[in-house]
């Protein structure tokens, strides 16, 4: 089973509002063969609790701005600012201090589920602009 056109437009929005606010360590796993609760799992790494919460925010914002508007049925962890997850159904998001990035590894816990490609649209134009000797 793989992601659903829905889950891959709510978890690539997600992944680009987390880019958007230099989230760092962008990966989308597709966990549908796995869980029966979800198909897509976005991971983003921040350096500290206010960027966490920025970037939480952000992605909140751009997935209610979708032409088929999606708010998250469950919003955790946001007081401590430390690791904050949004249920979408479709796709649960984890926003997550650096620290907690590298010791929880969620990317090494799902090793074994394919990953969504994602590339940062404004990096991507730049790479295009460097290419083209702009």
């Amino acid at each position: 089973m793989t992601v659903s056109e829905r889950a891959h437009e709510l978890a690539i929005a997600a992944a680009q509002a987390a880019a958007d606010k230099k989230a760092q360590d962008i990966v989308i796993i597709d966990v549908g063969d796995q869980l029966a609760i979800t198909d897509a799992f976005v991971l983003a790494a921040a350096s500290n609790e206010r960027q966490v919460l920025a970037i939480v925010d952000a992605i909140e914002e751009a997935l209610l701005n979708l032409p088929d508007k999606a708010k998250p049925i469950r919003r955790e962890g946001e007081r401590g600012g430390r690791w904050v997850l949004l249920d979408y159904v479709d796709i649960v998001v984890h926003v997550q201090h650096t620290e907690e990035r590298e010791f929880y590894a969620l990317d090494r816990l799902w090793k074994d589920c394919p990953t969504i490609p994602f590339v940062d649209r404004d990096l991507a134009r730049a790479e295009a602009a460097a290419g083209s000797g702009e």
